[in-house]
């Protein structure tokens, strides 16, 4: 191919594409769909009454190889239950700037309490406000939850909820108040109950499948 060929093959190339759809996308004004399965922000699940899924035992900070996971476990105690287990996570929390969206706490979550969403917008102005917090991961109350914390289903047990069995709070579950440091510390009585009830919902026959 003689040398003068070169340059007209080169600016053949850039006519062909200043002729094509342009591939630009008018982020943020249009934002385009993520695929079903897509790795994004995560969160934390609840049981259909409202109990955390979340056990606290810490196998996805392990399995995190970011290293972007810090759980601390708490026990639940008859007075303060915020999950079906023995144990619940007291403090959660997930470094987005150390994060890679690989979804490995998402496969070692024995619970299915850690999901990922397809939320992808994560940029923010300071480092502080992207290490979130469980208050920020957990999800929010959905129609016959009731917040933590609380007692468990009359009757179940804990394997009852991991089966699937559990499909609402049942009928006068109430949020129990949270005891201070101080009457924990002082061995106080626990403080009664909030006096915020949840409705009649279901019957209690229906809101547990087979009992």
């Amino acid at each position: 191919m003689p040398e003068f060929d070169n340059p007209v093959a080169g600016f053949g190339v850039t006519f062909k594409a200043m002729f094509k759809k342009r591939l630009t996308e008018q982020y943020p004004e249009q934002k385009k769909p993520t695929a079903p399965r897509f790795h994004g922000r995560h969160q934390l699940n609840r049981h259909p009454d409202g109990l955390e899924k979340c056990v606290g035992c810490e196998l996805c900070a392990w399995a995190c190889p970011a290293d972007a996971i810090y759980v601390e476990g708490a026990d639940n105690t008859d007075e303060e239950r915020y999950s079906p287990g023995e144990r619940y996570g007291r403090v959660y929390q997930i470094n987005y700037l150390r994060c890679i969206l690989c979804g490995l706490c998402v496969e070692a979550c024995p619970t299915r309490a850690l999901t990922m969403t397809n939320e992808y917008e994560l940029a923010d102005r300071s480092r502080e406000s992207l290490i979130y917090t469980k208050e920020e991961l957990l999800v929010g109350l959905q129609d016959g939850m009731v917040d933590t914390p609380h007692a468990m289903y009359p009757g179940t047990t804990e394997q009852d909820y991991y089966r699937g069995m559990v499909t609402g709070a049942a009928p006068g579950t109430v949020r129990q108040e949270a005891r201070s440091k101080d009457q924990e510390g002082s061995g106080g009585a626990a403080p009664q109950e909030a006096s915020s009830t949840f409705g009649p919902g279901e019957p209690a026959s229906e809101a547990v499948s087979g009992k």
